[in-house]
């Protein structure tokens, strides 16, 4: 056994649940690595599992993302090696991030290009991979479309805009502050709404003509859910991503059909990389684009494992902007 740190959580609750602990780590069982993180994604998903929105037994561990370097393989593994720089993220079957070093399944993790580093890694495999099929797989976009993206100087946020103006989309992004708003306008935006005072579907409607937006990519959920339909063209599609501020309210779908016979979609990545050949279609496109400078991924919180209520505690005040880390 190797003993090594982790948060774990012992109950559902605020951020003060985590605990920074001593765990014990074995040997790789078959099919299994054991790695060691060098940086571990921090992410608002990571706050539904330790409030309880998505429900898990407990105790257990936190975080879904991290990258680092191979240390032992088990038996069977075939397509990694000791000291392979490897990424990954994922849902339940990653769960235990948060850590120093661990066991995790080899067919979870993606072997990583020399141009990427490992905190580079962890703060774009999760976010990166969500852009790449919001990009790729949700929409058949075509050149001249317009998009509207909340939270645009999020992680997700700041990944999807700079993929958009590659595609050769408009985008306009919501921000809650002119500090954020500038660094949405620096990643692609061509406009962005303050919601904090103005109207954005009012908004929208008067930067598109009153056409509307083809998507709405709404991370926000309850609080921005009616303004993401209105801000809609005719047959527009509503792809909600998240639900920062609370779950959507119930409705009845007869509601899309007064708006403008609208759709709506909760699409979850798992879903998206669960086939290996996709996933890896999706993460060549990813490195490529990241390797070659056209998406920049700037890393604009570190902090350490043991700060993981800190963290916690910012990223719900709202107080991060782009891309967070744990650095091992």
């Amino acid at each position: 056994m190797t003993m090594t740190k982790a948060i774990r959580f012992y109950e559902a609750g605020t951020p003060e649940v985590l605990r920074y602990e001593d765990v014990e780590v074995g040997n790789p069982g078959s099919g299994e690595v054991r790695l060691r993180h060098v940086a571990v994604g921090l992410n608002y998903a990571d706050t539904y599992f330790r409030n309880g929105t998505y429900p898990i037994p407990v105790p257990n561990g936190m975080g879904v993302e991290a990258s680092g370097v191979i240390e032992a393989v088990g038996e069977g593994v075939t397509q990694f090696a000791v000291g392979d720089r490897v990424t990954y993220t994922g849902f339940l079957n990653t769960l235990g991030a948060y850590s120093s070093e661990r066991l995790i399944v080899a067919n979870a993790l993606i072997k990583l290009p020399d141009a990427i580093s490992c905190e580079t890694a962890a703060a774009m495999t999760m976010r990166g991979l969500t852009a790449a099929y919001l990009m790729r797989r949700i929409y058949d976009f075509k050149a001249g479309d317009t998009i509207l993206l909340h939270a645009a100087a999020g992680g997700v946020g700041l990944i999807v805009s700079q993929w958009a103006k590659l595609l050769g989309l408009t985008v306009i992004g919501t921000t809650s502050s002119e500090e954020k708003a500038a660094v949405a306008r620096a990643h692609g935006c061509d406009h962005v709404i303050n919601y904090s005072h103005e109207n954005v579907a009012e908004r929208v409607r008067e930067l598109t003509n009153g056409v509307g937006v083809n998507v709405v990519f709404d991370s926000v959920g309850k609080d921005t859910f009616m303004g993401s339909l209105d801000a809609l063209k005719r047959r527009g599609l509503l792809v909600c991503v998240g639900t920062a501020s609370g779950p959507i309210p119930a409705f009845d779908p007869v509601l899309l059909a007064m708006k403008g016979s609208l759709y709506i979609t909760r699409p979850a990545l798992a879903d998206y990389i669960a086939d290996p050949a996709e996933k890896a279609e999706l993460a060549q496109e990813l490195f490529d684009h990241v390797s070659s400078g056209r998406i920049k991924i700037e890393i604009n919180q570190r902090y350490r494992l043991e700060d993981a209520v800190q963290a916690h505690r910012d990223l719900e005040a709202r107080k991060t902007i782009g891309s967070s880390i744990f650095v091992i």
